[in-house]
């Protein structure tokens, strides 16, 4: 699975010590999982050639490498309707340390579910399931399971939480596609133990699951410390 460019990609990263977004969503899309349409622009021009392929409204983020958190500082904008608006937001977000660009992306809906994995030094990796987004430290509504996952063990995860009520059609919506994450959560796992050597941590988070697709909207990978 492991393609010589997901090999640079990792070793290109060493420097900073983690996989910025654009790589990693580079690196997860190589190895078959859903990631946004989209792309990195280092112009102003460069982002609106980008929306005007996706459409509008896209989702806008800040790369920089001393920046792992963006919500933290107000770098991650939705629902940009238009250029002028896209414009604008690259423009107070160029101001940010070690700005490289900017991400565009199409923007996406769906329940936001976290998928990680940690490497546990005396058993191996650790995959890590539940409900996400900004929210996910807080509620912790999670289960986890040693790699490899199977389809049983995405099943029996689901089941286990909280709020699995939301991945069988809440109050009239549609279920989200059980076989694209089960799909998506497999071949992570397999992905994670072919890199655990290289890593300490991986966050897809969130990942938006739809009734049509389930697609990694944001993505980090910690290296290990040499």
């Amino acid at each position: 699975m492991l393609t010589r460019e997901m090999q640079d990609i990792l070793a290109d990263a060493r420097e900073h010590g983690w996989v910025m977004e654009p790589q990693a969503k580079r690196f997860f899309g190589l190895a078959g999982l859903d990631v946004p349409r989209g792309g990195l622009a280092r112009t102003p021009q460069e982002a609106g050639q980008i929306a005007s392929v996706t459409g509008y409204p896209v989702v806008a983020k800040v790369v920089s490498p001393a920046v792992i958190h963006k919500s933290d500082i107000g770098g991650v904008v939705t629902g940009l309707a238009n250029r002028e608006g896209l414009e604008e937001t690259f423009s107070r977000l160029s101001k940010t340390e070690g700005f490289e660009g900017l991400l565009v992306e199409e923007q996406l809906e769906g329940i936001e579910v976290i998928i990680g994995a940690k490497i546990d030094r005396q058993f191996g990796p650790v995959i890590l399931m539940g409900l996400g987004g900004t929210m996910a430290e807080i509620y912790g509504d999670v289960a986890l399971r040693m790699a490899p996952i199977t389809e049983r063990d995405v099943s029996s995860m689901v089941g286990g939480l909280k709020g699995k009520v939301l991945f069988t059609g809440y109050r009239g919506s549609r279920p989200p596609d059980m076989a694209a994450l089960t799909a998506l959560v497999t071949t992570f796992s397999i992905l994670i133990e072919e890199i655990g050597d290289t890593i300490d941590s991986v966050d897809l988070n969130p990942v938006l699951c739809s009734w049509k697709r389930c697609t990694v909207a944001d993505a980090r990978i910690m290296l290990k410390k040499s």
